[in-house]
């Protein structure tokens, strides 16, 4: 069956909500609800298409959108290959042309259904926040690692990789008890690195997985929430084979945690995660400054160590 190119809106509002629309009656699928968005014209670019399709559904001009997670579905009449891009910046009032309704909705508390079957893997997606931090306490000290993340919780923090490995037992056992508590009692999630036992000894949300770890494994480990880390397309593509939610890739910049060695940079990292279906962390040497570049790349947001627990990046 012949691919047929969509390019599809995620329009995100300041309060975090995003847009669906309602499919009309003299359409496929009648009363699913989607994304925004439409078919890509021969020869034309997919954010070409997108910001032409949001003109002609929706009555606005897209002012700022960064690209996103590209998926592919076979529906009985089509087989799709849906660019999303998140549409972050408009002009004009939204006016209903082609849906028979509109809904804003609250990420991770969707309120309307039945979802077009395409798009609803995206949803999961959207619940991932843009800054995912990771723990230092080997380095710093764990009653000093404990302050920064409570600290950077009371700011907003909602995603956190407990990543210490050389850390002795029984302190690394210790400190990541305390911290998987202080993390969930701010209603964020933590990801164990690595170790599925003490993930599921502590009730952690998830875990995160190393390339080599990632590239050993014939299944998905059975927890709500698996991100790897990548290095090459080969290693990114496993993760999205053994369906991860998502996977961070780098280093962009040059760190100290990789003996100051030179990083790919930003074509390079866009080149690896080209057409990837799942979100993308960014890391190396990176901070929150660095997050629109980040998202012009490609990428879902930024993953840090050093820099996540600095005082200015609250």
């Amino acid at each position: 069956m012949t691919v047929t190119h969509v390019a599809a809106a995620v329009l995100l509002r300041e309060d975090g909500s995003y847009l669906l629309g309602q499919r009309a009656a003299d359409t496929f699928y009648p009363g699913f609800w989607e994304f925004p968005g439409g078919k890509v014209e021969p020869g034309e670019a997919p954010r070409d298409a997108l910001i032409r399709e949001l003109r002609e559904e929706l009555g606005i001009e897209v002012v700022q959108c960064f690209p996103w997670i590209v998926r592919e579905h076979e529906y009985e009449h089509a087989h799709v290959r849906l660019h999303f891009f998140r549409v972050t910046k408009w002009q004009g009032e939204l006016q209903d042309h082609v849906h028979a309704a509109l809904s804003w909705q609250t990420i991770g508390a969707k309120s309307v259904a039945p979802m077009l079957p395409a798009n609803g893997p995206v949803l999961k997606a959207l619940t991932l926040p843009d800054f995912y931090a990771i723990t230092q306490a080997a380095r710093i000290g764990a009653d000093a690692q404990l302050a920064a993340l409570e600290q950077a919780l009371k700011h907003g923090l909602r995603l956190v990789q407990i990543r210490e490995r050389d850390m002795p037992e029984p302190q690394r056992t210790a400190f990541a008890s305390e911290a998987v508590r202080l993390i969930q009692g701010f209603g964020a999630r933590a990801l164990i690195n690595g170790d599925a036992d003490m993930a599921l000894e502590l009730g952690a949300d998830g875990i995160h997985l190393s390339a080599r770890e990632l590239m050993a494994l014939t299944q998905r480990p059975e927890f709500k929430l698996v991100g790897a880390s990548c290095h090459t397309r080969g290693e990114l593509d496993q993760a999205i084979a053994l369906g991860l939610d998502f996977a961070v890739v780098g280093s962009v910049n040059a760190t100290p945690t990789h003996g100051m060695q030179e990083g790919i940079g930003w074509e390079a990292f866009n080149i690896i995660i080209a057409d990837c279906p799942i979100p993308v962390f960014a890391i190396g040497g990176l901070q929150r400054d660095n997050m629109l570049a980040a998202w012009r790349h490609g990428a879902h947001g930024i993953a840090a160590i050093r820099s996540a627990w600095a005082v200015d990046s609250f």
